[in-house]
């Protein structure tokens, strides 16, 4: 059966959305084309070199990004840090009001800010809507906790947080950090993803901008404006998400500096099983596992497994891989209609066709070297429209025993593709589980707890769960990451208001050059 665009769903509907609501964020079409206008000093204006951002679902053109130059964001940070003082002087119940107006009215949008993630990462409908509620649910926990946060008499940083995040989860990660920042009495400089969500951070940011916050967002290339976002005297903490290499850049170019910071990298998160029998209670969390296609930094992309139990991790496992759902995330059946649900998938397309094809070469190389292929899916029979682009789409893999010398044993594939590793003994699994030097989380599933407790602490992850997946967390939870996973202060409920505010004791919880320090989690 033929399938098409659910009604109403379509890019151009979406943007005229999109530009109805927040119409002071958008340029007009050239060529057909709408140009997004950045915000600075406290304007958005039409400034930069246009750049033209596709979707990764059919590589369809879908606005035109305008990158800014290094002494254009030099001047917007500036005028960040004057905004930042009068922030920084504003009474907690007013920053809190007009936090709770800009909460608001990201509400009265989030069905226009979740369909607009769908466009320009990939995410499913249900996934897109969850990154927009956790953003909304947290903040407003935040704000009502912040009198608590702050009354041993933390103040704001000297200066503006920069935020640099990745592309994946622009509504609960960064627009989420963005807000707690300003509760906590910080103006707040945020710099577009390039890989994609850009429409929908520029609307967010425009509805914050009405609500009185102090925020920039700026949209450039990493190397233009790297050094101004991450160097500049006025920057009082710079916070980063997302890959090791861009990470340990924007790390390096910290080190001779005293700039609070809090860097979370991506860390090779394995799940370890050894004398386990619950198999139905893990067959529920590797399906969730593939949500977002493993696009994310709490993936579990790896299994460590004991020889005598591969036999029955493989029969629980492989048919799980097989039922797990992908496609393009609005196409449905001609019996569709207006309220019906959109499609339920796991995940859609990778953030682009360059990641895509990466992952597949990932993959050939790794069999090449000698990994055997337990499953490598296909393509056809999923949910695509005739003649759609499907160069970003990579189907589930799994591999056995990936050599050490391949890519995919040390390095997190960010993608739908898991390897297994086999394992004699405890020191062997905890080895194994270790091989990417620091992770962000990990798991064990193991019949003994207080056995798998004992091996808990040996693993190089920050949080470690005992049978059940462990994740980034939310409210009031700690988060962060051991070895390379992480730089600088963690993150988490009480912990990311101490990262952004500086009090009589600032010994924080963190990874740094002097010293490591880990809460309970």
């Amino acid at each position: 059966m033929a399938l098409r665009l659910a009604d109403g769903t379509a890019w151009a509907d979406t943007l005229a959305r999109a530009v109805a609501a927040t119409p002071e964020a958008f340029g007009p079409e050239t060529d057909g084309v709408t140009t997004l206008h950045n915000l600075l000093s406290a304007q958005w204006q039409a400034v930069g070199t246009p750049s033209p951002v596709r979707t990764p679902i059919d590589n369809t053109l879908l606005v035109n990004l305008p990158r800014l130059d290094a002494d254009t964001a030099r001047a917007a940070v500036a005028h960040a840090a004057a905004a930042h003082r009068d922030w920084a002087a504003t009474p907690l119940a007013e920053r809190r009001a007009r936090v709770t107006d800009a909460l608001d009215a990201l509400t009265a949008h989030r069905d226009l800010l979740a369909m607009l993630l769908v466009w320009e990462i990939g995410k499913p409908w249900r996934l897109a809507c969850a990154d927009v509620d956790r953003a909304l649910d947290g903040v407003r926990w935040y704000a009502g906790e912040i009198d608590r946060m702050l009354a041993d008499g933390r103040e704001p940083l000297p200066g503006p947080v920069s935020n640099i995040a990745s592309w994946n989860y622009p509504m609960s990660v960064l627009v989420h950090a963005e807000l707690v920042q300003l509760l906590a009495g910080n103006a707040v400089i945020a710099k577009t993803p390039s890989q994609g969500g850009a429409v929908c951070l520029t609307v967010a940011h425009a509805l914050m901008r009405r609500a009185g916050l102090p925020a920039t967002l700026l949209s450039g290339s990493g190397e233009e404006l790297s050094e101004v976002l991450v160097r500049s005297p006025e920057i009082g903490a710079v916070a980063f998400v997302g890959g090791r290499s861009n990470g340990g850049k924007v790390a390096a170019a910290l080190l001779d500096t005293d700039k609070r910071h809090f860097i979370e990298q991506e860390g090779l998160n394995a799940w370890g099983i050894w004398n386990f029998s619950q198999w139905d209670l893990l067959a529920a969390h590797l399906k969730k596992g593939f949500e977002y296609g493993k696009q994310r930094c709490t993936a579990y992309p790896r299994f460590v497994v004991q020889r005598d139990l591969v036999d029955e991790f493989l029969d629980v496992y492989l048919p799980v891989v097989r039922s797990v759902r992908f496609g393009h995330p609005l196409a449905v059946g001609d019996d569709w209609s207006a309220g019906d649900p959109l499609p339920e998938l796991d995940f859609g397309p990778l953030i682009s066709a360059a990641k895509a094809e990466e992952l597949r070469r990932k993959v050939d190389e790794a069999v090449r070297g000698g990994a055997v292929p337990l499953h490598r899916g296909k393509l056809d029979g999923a949910p695509f429209l005739d003649g759609q682009d499907t160069s970003a789409y990579v189907a589930p893999a799994v591999l056995l025993a990936p050599p050490g010398r391949s890519r995919l044993m040390h390095a997190e594939p960010f993608g739908p593709v898991d390897t297994i590793v086999v394992v004699d003994t405890t020191d062997e699994l905890l080895a194994a589980m270790n091989a990417s030097n620091g992770a962000l989380v990990a798991s064990l599933a193991c019949d003994d707890e207080e056995l798998a407790g004992k091996l808990a602490v040996d693993l190089q992850a920050f949080k470690v769960g005992i049978n059940k997946p462990r994740s980034r967390g939310d409210r009031e939870e700690p988060f962060g990451g051991r070895g390379a996973s992480w730089k600088g202060a963690f993150v988490g409920g009480d912990l990311l208001v101490q990262a952004v505010t500086e009090g009589s004791d600032d010994r924080l919880y963190g990874n740094f050059p002097e010293y490591s320090s880990y809460p309970a989690t």
